[in-house]
């Protein structure tokens, strides 16, 4: 904070951003007038108009008329015909929108992090390459716990070696968990705050969910299929979900009063788990 406990112009900026991201201020709504956000905030008017200039600059408001103050930017539309997509070709594009902003955040609820490793392979290359400059990192992974029965993957027949099947299961889980932290504390050598957290759920998930900077929530159901895969040198009948093939559903904060509501209540969720039932993981290798 500044001096005399007041908030920098900076810190505004960040509140109103927080705001806009998470749909207490909707596209094309007015934002408060200076005056009103100097008496909220306890700062002058100077402050105020450095912290709307921030939002200017970062395309999250226009400029308002004389007299009249700025509105919260209405995003490009996205296209209402487009066919859903499969989550290996939606989620990329999704984090690398999420990776602009100066503060990202990601959760996650999912089988293994393969999928999520994959979709992150672009936002990370462009951190790298210093095109787009977050601030801080923080992504939070559940998965399920590696000492439980699995739902999906598991042999068809009844009779089949579930050990080898699970072994092989939490063998790509932890790899995939592996990647995914080494990929992302990564960034930390180009200055940016990092965090990374993986932990473990006591069930199967049904569905695949990613949270991105409490504004979007990406939803998609792990379809099951009956397939063949090569463990342990046997040819396995078994029951699976290729979560990449997934169709990917985007609800955004910014969308309308349900899309805002599924992303309130599935942050909200993923929250509860997270501080409830979730426990710390063991990755092996």
């Amino acid at each position: 904070m500044a001096a005399r406990g007041r908030p920098s112009y900076g810190e505004v900026a960040d509140v109103l951003t927080e705001r806009i991201r998470t749909g207490l201020l909707r596209p094309g709504e007015r934002m408060p007038t200076q005056e009103q956000l100097a008496a909220e905030f306890g700062v002058e008017r100077r402050t105020v108009r450095q912290a709307l200039e921030l939002l200017r600059d970062a395309g999250l408001i226009t400029e308002g008329g004389k007299g009249a103050p700025a509105r919260v930017s209405v995003p490009p539309q996205r296209d209402a015909e487009e066919a859903p997509r499969t989550t290996a070709a939606a989620l990329g594009p999704r984090l690398i929108e999420a990776f602009e902003a100066p503060n990202v955040q990601v959760d996650a609820i999912c089988l293994t992090t393969e999928t999520l490793n994959q979709a992150l392979a672009e936002p990370l290359r462009r951190v790298q390459a210093r095109e787009i400059t977050p601030e801080s990192v923080r992504v939070r992974v559940l998965v399920p716990a590696h000492d439980m029965k699995l739902a999906f993957p598991r042999p068809v027949e009844a009779a089949a070696d579930d050990g080898k099947v699970h072994k092989h299961w939490r063998t790509r889980r932890d790899g995939h968990g592996r990647g995914l932290l080494l990929s992302l504390e990564a960034l930390a050598t180009r200055g940016i705050d990092v965090e990374v957290t993986l932990r473990t759920l006591p069930f199967t998930p049904p569905v695949k969910l990613y949270l991105l900077n409490g504004a979007d929530a990406l939803f998609a159901y792990y379809n099951v299929h009956e397939r063949t895969e090569r463990i342990a040198g046997t040819d396995t009948r078994i029951f699976d979900a290729l979560g990449s093939d997934s169709t990917l559903f985007p609800f955004e904060a910014g969308g309308g009063r349900r899309d805002q509501a599924f992303v309130a209540q599935s942050q909200t969720w993923f929250d509860s788990l997270w501080g409830t039932l979730a426990a710390d993981v063991v990755l092996d290798g």
